[in-house]
């Protein structure tokens, strides 16, 4: 009983030392490199003998908060390379979501990259060379208009494009996929302008390579 009472007081405390300050809303909250942290030294006490019960949760420790702060560090500095792009950075529970605009990166119907465009992936393909343990998967996304075969077709050759061009950056295709989704989701409502705008997208999915793809 003291075992198990000191494992849950050293995951407590891991989570709690973990914890930082929402710029936006001045809120406290927990990052997730301490969640992973906490979680990984329960699970790494629960996996050892009652002898090594506190060995095993101070090493489950370090292998859960390692991947929460590797992506931790990941979010952190793309959204300070993407700042101010048009590019939107969201932390999820798998790992990192990155939403580019068509606007942005597309002419309207087309699926070669607008130029302008090019300085704001590079800045992406440099953090993806700088953390190389992660899965990339990108997805494109069109609005309502035209046929149901021409977005998917469009929708494919839009990811790929953004794949290939990570790819002349140095980025390893083996750890990139792209898929095209067409219509099927949008993120708006398609019976505006302002919707079908904002449905007309690319997404990145950062995961970690165990997620799968």
């Amino acid at each position: 009983m003291k075992k198990t009472f000191v494992t849950l007081a050293l995951a407590s405390s891991l989570t709690l030392t973990g914890c930082t300050t929402d710029p936006y809303t001045g809120e406290q909250k927990l990052s997730k490199a301490a969640i992973g942290a906490g979680i990984g030294a329960v699970l790494g006490a629960a996996v050892s003998s009652k002898k090594d019960r506190a060995k095993g949760a101070v090493i489950g420790a370090a292998l859960g908060g390692g991947t929460g702060y590797y992506f931790d560090r990941q979010e952190s500095i793309l959204r300070q390379k993407l700042a101010n792009t048009g590019v939107s950075v969201t932390r999820t529970p798998e790992g990192i979501h990155l939403n580019m605009p068509g606007h942005i990166s597309f002419p309207s119907g087309q699926y070669a990259l607008i130029p302008n465009f090019y300085e704001t992936l590079d800045s992406v393909a440099l953090v993806f060379n700088e953390f190389k343990k992660t899965d990339i998967r990108i997805v494109g996304h069109t609005d309502s208009s035209g046929g149901d075969s021409l977005n998917q077709t469009l929708s494919e050759r839009r990811a790929n494009s953004v794949k290939q061009y990570f790819a002349s950056q140095g980025v390893g295709t083996a750890r990139m996929s792209s898929l095209g989704y067409g219509e099927r989701y949008p993120a708006a409502s398609n019976k505006t302008k302002q919707g079908r705008a904002t449905n007309r997208r690319v997404e990145i999915e950062i995961l970690n390579p165990q997620s799968g793809r």
